[in-house]
């Protein structure tokens, strides 16, 4: 690793100061003494740092009856960082909901709210409809709109860099819509829009059922599933956005749609209608036979889907989330066809954060870039007294 010998000294300040941050948010309370022996800084340098980051609202003093001490004679000073110096808000749009998470900056969840939307709804109604479960939930929490640092956002489609959802067809006028644009007029902080799927498999790295792997694969399953994938930990997004998008995988030679698979009548499903895809699992369960075969048929193309993802990355876990997820029947066939189809069967798994999935990604997403402008250290500078 680099040395810095020179150059910037603001640069060398703001290191000082993330790495100072950074010790005191691991520790509940800390001395300057501890905080020297954490950080390898001098004593001059800890305090001057702290007294920045006092002044900025970031971290305090603890009182006595706070930090525990002893009223006899003089006490140590102690200090812990003002997760409360921010907030973050995590936000998903879907067919059926709109959704949010608010957090402090340790990501504590403090609050969360959704509202019910027509699937047929425009895209004015279903941004006014966020903003109104936004506002609702800020009042409930009793936390001023400018205390927000970033905003992240879960949407269905296919999604650039600065937010515009490059095609979108699971909602009404969704392709082409500048939503980052539009949910920034909102807000006076950084908005980060990221994909539905790609934020759930970050949530469920995150709180979920794939904390303990960093290669994994989440479907968003229903009648056009979707995909996030994490590759040694990190969200893949591919050169586009595109990655993950096995709902199309139909389209290769693959004339029947899904929502024909699942029909037990000579008419296809609507792709959103979920009721009615409950409703043939339902019947499939209580023994009808034509229900059995659908799902039968809905099952081998997850699979099919699935399989693509798996044999390309070799993920240690597939995460099965959406509606699928709260349906019987699911999760032991899609691990006996995988073991057929894939040279290394991944373990499958349930998520386990359920509809909450999309949101919570969508909030890490947001934590994370506050931790990137708070805590993060050049990677080619070390920090020097």
């Amino acid at each position: 690793m680099g040395q810095l010998t020179g150059g910037d000294p603001s640069l060398l300040r703001r290191i000082n100061s993330a790495v100072v941050l950074h010790a005191l948010r691991a520790a509940d309370l800390a001395t300057l003494t501890e905080i020297t022996r954490v950080t390898g800084l001098s004593r001059p340098t800890v305090e001057g740092v702290v007294e920045g980051l006092i002044e900025a609202g970031l971290v305090v003093e603890s009182d006595a009856e706070e930090s525990g001490a002893r009223r006899q004679g003089r006490p140590a000073r102690k200090f812990r960082f003002r997760a409360e110096a921010g907030h973050l808000l995590g936000l998903e749009i879907g067919p059926h909901r709109v959704a949010a998470a608010l957090s402090d900056l340790d990501g504590k969840i403090l609050g969360t709210a959704s509202k019910d939307v027509s699937e047929a709804a425009p895209a004015d109604e279903r941004l006014e409809r966020l903003r109104t479960v936004v506002a609702d939930l800020l009042r409930r929490a009793g936390i001023a709109r400018s205390s927000l640092r970033a905003v992240g956002v879960g949407s269905p489609g296919i999604v650039e860099v600065d937010g515009t959802v490059r095609l979108g067809t699971a909602l009404p006028e969704w392709t082409g819509l500048p939503l980052g644009e539009r949910l920034r007029r909102s807000f006076k902080c950084p908005v980060l829009v990221e994909n539905d799927a790609n934020a759930a498999a970050v949530a469920e790295h995150w709180k979920g059922v794939a904390t303990d792997t960093d290669d994994v694969v989440f479907v968003l399953a229903g009648l056009s599933p979707g995909a996030g994938s994490l590759i040694g930990g990190r969200l893949h997004r591919g050169y586009g956005g595109a990655a993950g998008e096995i709902g199309a995988l139909h389209l290769l030679g693959r004339e029947v749609t899904p929502e024909t698979l699942l029909s037990t009548t000579d008419e296809p499903l609507h792709p959103l209608d979920e009721h009615a895809v409950a409703e043939v699992f339902a019947h499939a369960r209580e023994g009808d036979e034509r229900a059995q075969a659908a799902v039968e048929r809905f099952i081998q193309r997850l699979v099919h889907d699935v399989a693509a993802l798996v044999l390309a990355l070799d993920p240690e876990l597939v995460v099965v989330g959406g509606w699928a997820a709260g349906l019987d029947g699911v999760l032991e066939p899609l691990h006996r066809e995988l073991a057929r189809y894939c040279l290394r069967p991944p373990r499958v798994a349930l998520s386990l954060l359920g509809e909450a999935a999309v949101a919570t990604g969508a909030l890490r997403l947001a934590l994370d870039h506050v931790e990137e402008e708070l805590f993060a250290v050049e990677g080619t500078v070390t920090a020097r007294r």
